[in-house]
């Protein structure tokens, strides 16, 4: 986890542990499945130091936030969300969603539009599951309950950063890993059911009337050209596609990753 002081906040019926450092305009991070914040460490310390007060939570269910049994749909986390920034005294935030994050970051914007200064969506897509996804991720929970996160984060580590990368990045690699292990098995399944019943979010984004960022590794394997569409959907939107990155370009490719935040934010209306 990070080195940052840790703060919590009562967040509906459950405490999340979050950082909060910087002054300035708020940038919201969100963190995917079962990662935490500690994946926002570089990003932190980068966009605090540019005049930015940065928060980046534990979901509910992930790091040191609390979690619930079962299932947690992506409008308790957009809710979780939207509770923090009430108790920082936030009234509107950039918004950085990664995977499963950049989800809950559109049912922030589906749920409190009004919260949501800008959007950057990184390595996610905004369609809804068909049948057949549903169960895949139903069956998904199923295993890690039976299974274990640390199978589970060796499974997938693979995909979470370009295949060539966990050879090539050992030290990235282990830190991935390290934090799919280490995740909640009871949180990790229950967000993954969740998203088994996410709402499409493809109408809220040809709607949208806000700066819209879209990030993605060009060696994502979970893309297929998702994020090129998704970047077509919005009016005005900016695509970037990070070479030598799979999944999780802010940690693969980190430079990259925070050179095109910054341009984008650096872009943003006063």
């Amino acid at each position: 986890m990070s080195a940052t002081p840790t703060a919590h906040a009562r967040t509906g019926e459950i405490t999340t542990a979050y950082t909060d450092r910087g002054e300035g305009p708020a940038l919201l991070l969100v963190h995917g499945h079962a990662y935490d914040r500690s994946m926002w460490e570089r990003q932190v310390e980068v966009f605090s130091s540019r005049g930015w007060r940065v928060l980046a939570p534990d979901l509910r269910g992930f790091g040191w936030s609390e979690g619930t049994a079962g299932i947690v749909y992506t409008e308790e986390f957009a809710d979780d969300l939207a509770a923090l920034l009430d108790h920082a005294g936030v009234d509107r935030a950039v918004v950085v969603g990664f995977s499963m994050g950049g989800q809950v970051a559109m049912e922030l914007l589906h749920r409190h539009p009004q919260r949501v200064r800008a959007l950057v969506v990184n390595d996610t897509v905004p369609q809804a599951e068909d049948t057949a996804g549903r169960r895949r991720r139903h069956v998904t929970a199923d295993t890690i309950l039976r299974t274990g996160m640390e199978e589970y984060g060796r499974a997938v580590l693979g995909k979470m950063i370009a295949e060539a990368n966990v050879e090539a990045m050992p030290e990235t690699a282990a830190r991935v890993l390290a934090m799919l292990q280490s995740a909640p098995a009871e949180g990790a399944a229950a967000a993954m059911r969740g998203r088994a019943e996410r709402r499409d979010y493809t109408d809220l984004l040809s709607g949208a009337e806000l700066p819209v960022l879209v990030v993605v590794g060009a060696d994502d394997p979970f893309d297929g050209g998702a994020g090129r569409r998704m970047a077509e959907l919005v009016a005005g939107a900016e695509l970037v596609v990070v070479d030598g990155a799979g999944h999780t370009p802010s940690m693969e490719q980190p430079e990259a990753f925070d050179a095109a935040v910054d341009a984008f934010l650096r872009r943003l209306p006063a």
